[in-house]
């Protein structure tokens, strides 16, 4: 049996004054560390971030942590079998609070090309084992998305946009989809 994960801090254990909290939430964005975590075809994705090109360290998120509990971002990219989501949901739980999690592709959203009936062996959605921030679609995804996710993610923790919206993308279209999105999954905001 999988038991999916509970175990998130919701409100803050010390109350701060609201000047004080938006500094924090401001350093937390502008400082995550993604742990070093990929499944499948995704993952390369992931890594190809963190090149020259498309150079993660420019917005904050540069060092990919090789342990969860020097991580806050939990990036899944590909596909969770149920014989690794134990796993999954282990590594997620030693991630110091706050934590955030990033589905990366299809396959961590929802089971992606695996999904069809009577299949028994594909986590479908990653959000089944544990909150989850930000949804990236796409097989595979490209890195201009995931950085996009890392935007929104820091977007969700600041309430501010930092960085310019890429040429041709309707940012009204995707504010509302993340706001869907949120609703209809259940988002796992951690306060």
């Amino acid at each position: 049996m999988i038991y999916p994960s509970t175990g998130y801090i919701k409100d803050p254990v010390v109350p701060l004054p609201g000047p004080v909290t938006k500094f924090f939430d401001l350093c937390r964005a502008m400082s995550l560390w993604p742990m070093t975590f990929g499944l499948a075809c995704c993952a390369i994705e992931m890594m190809g971030v963190g090149m020259a090109r498309f150079d993660i360290a420019r917005f904050g998120a540069e060092v990919f942590r090789p342990s969860p509990r020097q991580a806050d971002l939990m990036i899944v990219a590909g596909t969770v079998t149920r014989k690794l989501a134990p796993a999954v949901v282990r590594l997620y739980e030693q991630l110091p609070a706050p934590k955030f999690v990033l589905a990366l592709g299809n396959c961590a959203i929802s089971g992606g090309p695996f999904k069809f009936k009577d299949q028994y062996g594909i986590i479908e959605g990653v959000d089944k084992l544990m909150p989850v921030d930000i949804y990236v679609p796409g097989c595979p995804p490209r890195p201009e998305a995931l950085l996009e996710g890392v935007f929104t993610l820091q977007k969700k923790l600041t309430g501010k946009r930092f960085w310019a919206v890429a040429e041709g993308l309707d940012f009204a279209a995707l504010d509302d989809a993340v706001a869907k999105t949120a609703e209809t999954k259940g988002g796992g905001e951690q306060g």
